[in-house]
């Protein structure tokens, strides 16, 4: 049987959150509540997404991962291990903490796991930026100092942001998303962030937000210097390429289709602008926000309108991670 599978949002309110995915994700969000994140396919303790369609309706990704390993994931992937992906919508009405994330060397001594992750701007207030890597020539001894005077911000490298932009932020850059961006965030399993800074703000219980200055120390690479966007990026376009996965723009001009056979590798589809139609045991029309997996054992035709575009990540089946470690970390944006 050819169903895509689509999930359930998880919805997270952040203090930095806002109410932006009402009007540009036409979504109904909880009520009265600030919501930064809404979780697209997730796959971690706490945090599972519940399948909304077709034969695996209301089982976990991981139940069914479990139960259909090689009909979802491929031959090769072991059932014990989590879906290796997640995907946030992000809506960014404050500033981030400054933050970073530990290389997996890294991570192994402290405990965390690593995560790299890319972000594709959908919407951008006027003057909305994103902060990633230090400025050139700027050496961890300025760093310490600016940090003990609580003078971080002029060291840090800002980037001005356009609707259709994508960042590929690596373990150990140090980043901050600014307010006024509504982003779409895909990244490798793994929640470990450690905050070097978070503007002096207190967190919803009223309470100051930790910060984890020795572990983030450890963590940023300090010769990361003025990374620059891939700027209004276009249909065809690799956005990012590493280990844990592959990401391209693709869209529809002139009627194209996109062909997924089975026994392909599973596709990650993350619909940006537009909507798309995806044929397989039934077709089915799916708008702007919509986040898909194709699996396996599927064969998809995907089409569009003239406006669709989407993102496509692939190349995460590999089966190599080891699912995350039950024990707490700090799980913080």
């Amino acid at each position: 049987m050819s169903y895509p599978i689509l999930f359930r949002s998880i919805y997270l309110e952040r203090v930095w959150g806002g109410r932006s995915l009402e009007s540009k994700l036409d979504r109904r969000l909880p009520p009265g509540q600030m919501i930064g994140e809404s979780w697209e396919v997730a796959d971690r303790p706490g945090a599972r997404s519940v399948i909304a369609t077709g034969p695996y309706a209301g089982w976990t990704l991981g139940q069914a991962i479990s139960c259909h390993a090689e009909s979802i994931m491929g031959p090769e992937y072991p059932p014990d291990h989590p879906f290796p992906i997640l995907v946030k919508w992000l809506d960014c009405r404050e500033n981030l903490s400054l933050q970073v994330h530990p290389p997996a060397e890294v991570a192994r001594q402290l405990g965390g796991e690593p995560k790299t992750e890319m972000w594709y701007m959908i919407d951008v207030d006027p003057g909305a930026e994103l902060m990633a890597g230090l400025k050139a020539g700027v050496t961890r001894e300025q760093f310490d100092t600016a940090l003990h005077m609580d003078d971080l911000q002029p060291l840090v490298h800002k980037i001005p942001g356009a609707v259709g932009d994508s960042l590929f932020v690596q373990s150990g850059r140090l980043h901050a998303i600014g307010r006024g961006n509504v982003i779409l965030e895909i990244q490798q399993n793994s929640d470990t962030t450690y905050r070097v800074y978070d503007w002096g703000r207190a967190g919803l219980n009223g309470m100051p937000r930790p910060v984890h200055v020795d572990e983030a120390l450890q963590s940023i690479d300090f010769c990361d210097w003025e990374p620059e966007p891939k700027r209004i990026t276009r249909c065809g376009d690799l956005l990012a390429d590493c280990e844990a996965f592959r990401i391209c723009k693709e869209g529809f001009a002139g009627g194209a289709i996109l062909r997924y056979p089975a026994y392909s590798p599973p596709v990650l589809i993350s619909v940006v602008s537009g909507a798309i139609r995806v044929r397989g045991s039934e077709t089915r029309e799916y708008p702007r926000g919509t986040n898909l997996l194709l699996p396996y054992d599927g064969d998809f035709q995907v089409s569009g309108d003239w406006e669709a575009e989407i993102l496509v990540t692939d190349q995460f089946s590999r089966g190599s991670s080891a699912p995350p470690d039950e024990k707490n970390r700090p799980t913080f944006s």
